[in-house]
């Protein structure tokens, strides 16, 4: 019996958890192997690796190859999608955090407002 807290169904749910072989990546975004390995060498995407040294991919991690992939697509060269994706992330980040502060302030503000 496993342990409580690792219940099988939540590796499931989890969007890191490494599930995807690069064959069955590649397949899923319909590229071939050398595009994963692509996006590793510009750093756009970091795979854990099997204790056989495979390469393991989470669904988060293919989200963001498949964005990768649309940008390539459309003529954009891989290192600049991969610098293109790296920013948009970044962004998005920032965003979250600004929000959050406002949240955080807006709420100081108004429990010392009479």
């Amino acid at each position: 019996m496993p342990p409580t807290g690792s219940r099988p169904v939540d590796k499931l749910d989890d969007d890191d958890y490494p599930a995807y072989t690069m064959g069955r990546a590649a397949e899923l975004l319909g590229t071939a192997p050398a595009f994963l390995r692509a996006l590793g060498e510009h750093r756009l995407i970091t795979p854990l690796r099997s204790e056989g040294g495979h390469r393991r991919y989470s669904r988060y991690q293919l989200r963001i190859a498949a964005r990768a992939r649309e940008l390539v697509d459309a003529g954009t060269a891989i290192e600049a999608a991969c610098r293109i994706v790296i920013l948009e992330d970044q962004l998005e980040e920032a965003r979250r955090i600004n929000e959050q502060l406002r949240t955080q302030r807006d709420e100081s503000q108004s429990k010392t407002s009479p």
